[in-house]
């Protein structure tokens, strides 16, 4: 089979599924296709190129068609579903979020932007405020994907952990996490009440008259 740059990113998407980033490369990736590392960078010149485009790939998955939407959609809920989707995204795969967060110059990343840029200022929010709110909303995105895909505390790490003087020290944090966390609720209803208090800060940002 011809080695070509889409065939190198999809096993570089594989490796990431089998291993998580750390686990991605360039020797690994060689001997999944069966040859030699410096054969790869014929076609993606260092590590750096590598991750973006996986963090591309990752991205077309969900986003390779772009449309603005409908007229009648305000702008808040049309970020909202963006940023669902961007988190579905980078959910797909193991450290998705890490692999987005580390690359460099992502086309689908930028395309992403521009949509939710453009789709702002035509509904008139001015250029600088669309930019820093649609910013705000990926990156909070990203950032909670990060944490969601954050290795969990290593058993040994925590093993003289005193959760009774942790719990005494800090009841507020205990008893809001006991009480949001109620039989039914999971962390996709938590994402969806953290953005929506980040739309709700973009839409008074860009109308305070009508937030």
């Amino acid at each position: 089979m011809t080695l070509d740059r889409q065939r190198i990113v999809a096993e570089a998407v594989a490796l990431l599924d089998a291993e998580g980033l750390d686990g991605v490369t360039t020797r690994k990736l060689a001997a999944r296709l069966g040859v030699q590392s410096p054969t790869l960078y014929w076609h993606l010149p260092n590590k750096a190129a590598l991750v973006t485009a996986i963090a591309d790939a990752i991205l077309d998955q969900e986003f390779a068609a772009l449309s603005p939407p409908p007229p009648d959609q305000p702008w808040p809920a049309f970020l909202t579903d963006l940023a669902i989707r961007l988190r579905r995204a980078l959910l797909a795969h193991p450290d998705g979020a890490r692999v987005v967060s580390a690359s460099q110059l992502s086309r689908t990343m930028a395309a992403i932007s521009e949509l939710g840029m453009s789709t702002l200022v035509a509904r008139g929010v001015p250029l600088r405020q669309a930019r820093v709110i649609v910013l705000t909303v990926e990156r909070f995105t990203v950032g909670h994907v990060l944490e969601e895909q954050s290795a969990r505390p290593d058993p040994e790490a925590v093993r003289d952990f005193d959760m009774a003087a942790f719990s005494e020290r800090h009841p507020t944090v205990i008893a809001a996490i006991t009480e949001y966390f109620a039989p039914g609720v999971t962390v996709d209803d938590l994402f969806q009440e953290c953005l929506e208090v980040v739309i709700a800060g973009a839409t008074h940002k860009a109308d305070p008259a009508r937030a």
